[in-house]
């Protein structure tokens, strides 16, 4: 896969295709909400920004053995949130406001600790099978132009035409959420006979990450006493990582199809505790109107 069309063209197209996307979706104003909102985005920055890596290495190292997996679930915990974090806080009724400016903010600060979690990952768990040696530049340049780019055009064409912008975003939306299931069944797919016991050990600890952290993220929201609808934008936001950067980090820059397993597997496990997320969190509002 990572000498193939696929991974070197399309995969990074798709990918600024959806962070612009992103763009449409943003505006100055997000990034201007740290002041509105301090305690609230600086709970939510800790938890994505210091506890989640920490965690993933926490569980990479308890449950995986295989250096390449483990190094792919610190990448995918060092990801930001993406589209859809703020997809799942919408449909929950969480604080969308506030799930936008985490992702805006992440997606920045990312660019520069994505390499150093990345190349501290692959120090601890490297073997003769896994490289060592990080690409740091080339890395930083890549998350440049596939994220930070794109969201700041995307910006930029939302501010000039904001009733174009408007109309495009769910589009793209839409055409994340596809590409996203077709990566999954292409990535999974290539593994070949190596996919049952890569599933059977990877499985575990990306769904571990991934509950583990929407409930760290809920409950430092609820200790430093923050409203119902920030709660559930910060579980979200410290929960869902962007799993499809996660994958082209592992695929194109790294060049390890299995370091992407964490990530595809992850995919699918966010949508189904995204989905618990919603029916619990209408459920309770439901409650509370009656």
């Amino acid at each position: 896969m990572t000498s193939s069309v696929f991974s070197q063209l399309i995969l990074p197209l798709s990918l600024i295709i959806i962070m612009f996307g992103m763009g449409l979706s943003l505006r100055l104003a997000d990034f201007a909400r740290v002041v509105k909102f301090p305690k609230a985005v600086a709970v939510g920055l800790v938890g994505q920004m210091l506890f989640l890596p920490a965690v993933g290495f926490l569980i990479a190292a308890w449950v995986l053995q295989e250096p390449a997996l483990a190094v792919g679930l610190v990448l995918l915990a060092a990801c930001p949130g993406g589209t859809t974090s703020n997809l799942i806080t919408h449909q929950a009724r969480g604080d969308l406001a506030l799930s936008v400016t985490l992702t805006a903010i992440t997606s920045v600060l990312t660019i520069i600790t994505i390499p150093f979690i990345v190349g501290l990952a692959l120090t601890t768990f490297a073997d003769t099978q896994v490289p060592v040696e990080l690409p740091v530049p080339r890395m930083m340049l890549t998350l440049f132009v596939i994220t930070l780019l794109p969201i700041s055009i995307g910006m930029v064409l939302r501010r000039i035409w904001p009733v174009f912008a408007q109309k495009l975003e769910p589009k793209i939306s839409i055409f994340g959420a596809v590409f996203l299931a077709l990566l999954i069944v292409i990535i999974l797919y290539e593994q070949g006979d190596t996919l049952a016991g890569q599933i059977t050990s990877t499985g575990p600890a990306s769904l571990l990450l991934n509950i583990s952290m929407m409930l760290l993220g809920f409950w430092m929201a609820r200790g430093f006493g923050l409203n119902a609808d920030q709660s559930t934008s910060i579980t979200v936001e410290v929960g869902i990582q962007n799993s499809t950067l996660a994958i082209l980090i592992a695929t194109t820059v790294l060049g390890n199809a299995a370091m992407a397993i964490p990530a595809a597997i992850y995919s699918l496990a966010m949508y189904l505790t995204g989905g618990s997320l919603i029916v619990w969190r209408r459920y309770k509002l439901k409650q509370q109107v009656v």
